[in-house]
């Protein structure tokens, strides 16, 4: 499974392209992993290929599916994160891209054509800090799947 990770802005601060790099080198032990750096949330839509006539969101026939992570996003634990994420590999053949918002966020427009949007919790946090969150998760998730102890269920 290939996965595309896509933020919108440039990175400003050294120590959260350092914790990119980190966590982005861990996840490619699993599988190929590619980041985005974007300048608007129409490049984030041009990345995850246009919708597919009459069905709701990007779920099949287009490019890939896009996973949108906005606070009014569903909430997942990270053991059921990581079952999205192995489903997700079991059964489509297409690369998930996991869209990061800039300091607005996303329209409602993106938020329809995503086939899933992700809430990292309630709280507010920084777009750059959040792209650490979620890359955290992500390699949690992988971690998950392959038994590894970095999980250890708290």
């Amino acid at each position: 499974m290939k996965i595309k990770v896509a933020w919108i802005g440039k990175t400003k601060e050294p120590a959260i392209q350092a914790l990119t790099d980190e966590y982005l080198k861990r996840i490619a032990r699993y599988g190929p992993i590619e980041r985005a750096e974007l300048r608007d949330e129409a490049s984030v839509l041009e990345l995850a290929g246009p919708p597919v006539k009459g069905s709701k969101g990007r779920s099949s026939g287009g490019k890939s599916t896009l996973v949108l992570l906005d606070a009014r996003g569903k909430e997942l634990t990270s053991e059921q994160f990581a079952k999205f994420i192995g489903d997700y590999r079991d059964r489509n053949p297409l690369p998930l891209v996991f869209a990061i918002g800039g300091a607005d966020g996303f329209s409602d427009d993106a938020r329809l054509a995503a086939r899933f949007t992700l809430s990292l919790g309630k709280m507010t946090l920084a777009h750059e800090l959040a792209r650490i969150v979620f890359l955290e998760q992500l390699y949690r998730a992988f971690t998950i799947l392959h038994g590894h102890p970095y999980h250890s269920g708290h």
